[in-house]
């Protein structure tokens, strides 16, 4: 079993907004050296904010079956942590996934320009990767099934096909997401939007 101070907290910016997760031990460092504060919820949307003192006193009037031991006190685990200085948001280039590949095509086929359910969409090497296309911002866009099936492995114009726009890298870029590698806490979802598809794609 993972030990508590392994386990991930939510950290928020200044802003509120949710930026990365840290380690139960990093998030009681930051919280005692004055840098965050935990977050605790009152309900869905009313939340109370607690420096170490605080958090102290809470976990002594509201204990809950896991909490840290220490010799002298037991402390409740943070479950998310709001810094006090820092409001940006990670420079992050957007993530080069299936997502955000449709999000940019609007689940639209670039070849017919029929809006699709994204399950009835594809990703399409313009140039096919056996002719050395990159699997690329540049050279992949949404593609309906059968347009995917009519053009093969073929460049567009050698099957009387055309791209309705040249595809790029996007300028946007979309509110950070956070890759869960295990289950979150369930009051971390006010903050934050579980992205679907987010796994790097690559060759």
């Amino acid at each position: 079993m993972e030990p508590v101070l392994d386990h991930p907290v939510l950290v928020l910016n200044r802003l509120w907004q949710a930026i990365t997760t840290c380690s139960v031990r990093r998030a009681f460092t930051l919280l005692c050296q004055g840098h965050a504060q935990v977050v605790s919820s009152e309900g869905e949307s009313d939340f109370l904010t607690h420096d170490f003192q605080s958090w102290q006193d809470f976990s002594a009037a509201n204990p809950e079956p896991e909490m840290v031991h220490t010799i002298s006190i037991k402390i409740r685990v943070p479950r998310i942590i709001v810094l006090l200085l820092f409001e940006k948001l990670p420079k992050k280039e957007v993530k080069f996934t299936r997502h955000n590949i449709f999000e940019r095509d609007q689940n639209t086929c670039q070849y017919c320009g029929k809006i699709f359910n994204r399950c009835d969409l594809n990703l399409d090497h313009v140039l096919p990767r056996h002719q050395g296309g990159e699997t690329s911002w540049e050279n992949v866009v949404c593609s309906c099934i059968p347009c995917n099936t009519h053009k093969g492995n073929r460049l567009p114009h050698e099957v009387k096909m055309q791209l309705i726009r040249k595809p790029k890298r996007p300028k946007w870029r979309p509110f950070v997401n956070i890759s869960f590698g295990r289950k979150h806490h369930e009051s971390w979802k006010h903050f934050v939007d579980l992205a679907y598809w987010n796994v790097e794609l690559g060759d």
